[in-house]
């Protein structure tokens, strides 16, 4: 289970302090303060703090413009145009921090994202619970064949058992060495941090990542995606419910604008106007590679 039930009780005590406030708040978000989402099986991500709402958004994108233009242009609308055109510093005045607990390996995916505050678990001063993230038997698959970096055909019967108990058996023994390593009462009494380097990397760690909204949906649209890793994208995904109950308008224009739109080349765009005309435009005559017209023709469905 993702919470022990003593971590569950310290979350309802948190969520039973209600405090009075002057500062703006949003009711969907409220109800993610402090709640635990599960995510992969023993993973979760939890609200700790936000600043900010759409409104929040608007306000900072009318500053320039003086309050008179909110007659013209109602919120929605607003949010609307700045994400089409790509503006970011209105988005930056909304920001979130998140409590999450992950395996290794997909936190060091998710530390390339550099434009956030991290505060990591310590496992030089703290000893790291045996927990492990072992994939569901669906989720084991083979290399890709056409993707380097990506997953083929799912592994079945005896292979996808060999790998699931190679996973359990190394990791177990792995921290029974860690234990033996660290333990005051044997002969080793090794120091915690140099211990820990024989960990795996799908032992869990915990942190504290505080984001603006702008760079959350930058990393969104790249781990939400279904090209993304499994592993870190039910993380996005579980992200995307939080964030479309704290800014309901800017998450619709996002994913109008960025999940379910694409941006096309100089190139592209001329193949399509081509297309409209009736003309027969193929790879050779596109001046577009393979690859580019294999993407093209991707979006185009």
């Amino acid at each position: 289970m993702p919470l022990t039930p003593d971590q569950q009780a310290e979350v309802d005590a948190q969520r039973a302090q209600a405090q009075p406030t002057l500062r703006a708040v949003s009711p969907g978000m409220e109800k993610h303060l402090y709640t635990a989402i599960p995510v992969l099986d023993h993973g979760f991500v939890r609200v700790i703090d936000y600043m900010g709402d759409d409104a929040a958004i608007c306000q900072a994108a009318r500053v320039s413009y003086g309050k008179g233009t909110k007659s013209v242009q109602n919120d929605e609308g607003l949010i609307r145009y700045l994400m089409r055109h790509w503006h970011s510093t209105p988005f930056e005045m909304c920001e979130v921090k998140l409590h999450v607990k992950l395996p290794v390996f997909v936190a060091r995916q998710w530390i390339r994202h550099r434009t956030a505050n991290v505060n990591e678990y310590s496992a030089r001063y703290s000893i790291l619970d045996r927990e492990f993230y072992i994939p569901a038997p669906e989720h084991l698959a083979a290399q890709s064949v056409v993707n380097n970096q990506g997953r083929g055909a799912a592994l079945e019967g005896e292979e996808a058992a060999r790998v699931l108990e190679i996973l359990k058996t190394d990791a177990n023994r792995a921290y029974d060495h860690y234990e033996a390593m660290i333990s005051q009462d044997g002969q080793l009494g090794l120091a915690r941090e140099l211990a820990r380097m024989n960990l795996p990397a799908n032992i869990y760690t915990q942190w504290y990542w505080k984001v603006d909204l702008h760079n959350l949906l930058h990393f969104l649209r790249l781990r939400a995606d279904a090209h993304a890793q499994y592993e870190i994208r039910v993380y996005a995904d579980a992200i995307c419910k939080v964030v479309a109950d704290w800014v309901p308008f800017a998450y619709k224009a996002f994913e109008d604008y960025r999940m379910g739109g694409a941006t096309m080349s100089a190139t592209a765009l001329d193949c399509v106007r081509r297309m409209l005309k009736g003309e027969d435009v193929t790879q050779e005559n596109s001046g577009m590679s393979k690859g580019e017209w294999r993407e093209f023709i991707d979006t185009l469905g």
